[in-house]
């Protein structure tokens, strides 16, 4: 099966190096290296090193391992908690209009 390209725009680009770069600190205030991580997180180094650079072809299953090693698993519940956009929706009320009724057919 051929791997498929990732095509992100710059700014989510940015997001994904910046969540690698905060993980990878995690990992260093902890002093752990990258073989203790990996280890324990049952993932290569290779994929821990994508992981730190924030690079979009690794599973989200991975980052949640190393999440859970680095004891951090609950800040994964934080994404999209605070739909803004979400409840502006909801609180608009957006319905469809009612459709006009049927006419019936003279017989």
């Amino acid at each position: 099966m051929a791997k498929t390209k990732h095509i992100l725009l710059p700014k989510s680009k940015r997001i994904l190096s910046e969540f690698g770069e905060n993980i990878r600190l995690a990992r260093l205030r902890r002093k752990l290296s990258t073989l203790q991580v990996a280890e324990r997180a049952n993932i290569s180094r290779t994929t821990l090193y994508s992981i730190e650079k924030g690079l979009p072809n690794v599973s989200i299953g991975s980052y949640f391992s190393v999440l859970q090693v680095l004891g951090l698993e609950k800040d994964f519940l934080l994404i999209a908690k605070d739909d803004i956009l979400g409840r502006k929706l909801q609180d608009a009320k957006l319905i469809p209009q009612k459709r006009a009724p049927k006419r019936m057919k003279d017989e």
